[in-house]
């Protein structure tokens, strides 16, 4: 993978790991705790040696998402606004919306 390091089980150049491999499965999460992106929570607990920490609320203009197939970091509010990547158009998983809460503080 160029530029940004995704560490985990990855399988592919598009960020899919070997939990999430669907078509749809692009993105990675920059980790609070630890600033590294893994492509899901269980890559982290299986790999990282730490305990998980979430996104405040305050630091939602932190680019802690990447997309996969054009490698732009987003925003987190850019990203839990959108069903797409906004610089190429790729659709993301939207059951992914079912994990924010592991990522990121909601309110």
């Amino acid at each position: 993978m160029s530029g940004v390091r995704v560490l985990g089980p990855v399988v592919d150049e598009q960020t899919r790991c070997v939990h999430y491999r669907t078509e749809v499965d692009i993105v990675a999460i920059r980790f609070a705790c630890c600033g590294e992106y893994y492509p899901c929570h269980r890559c982290h607990a299986e790999t990282a040696g730490h305990a998980a920490a979430q996104w405040p609320l305050d630091a939602r203009g932190e680019r802690a998402v990447l997309c996969g197939v054009c490698r732009s970091e987003l925003t987190i509010d850019d990203y839990l606004a959108t069903h797409a990547c906004p610089a190429c158009g790729s659709a993301f998983n939207e059951g992914c919306r079912l994990h924010a809460h592991l990522y990121f503080e909601v309110g």
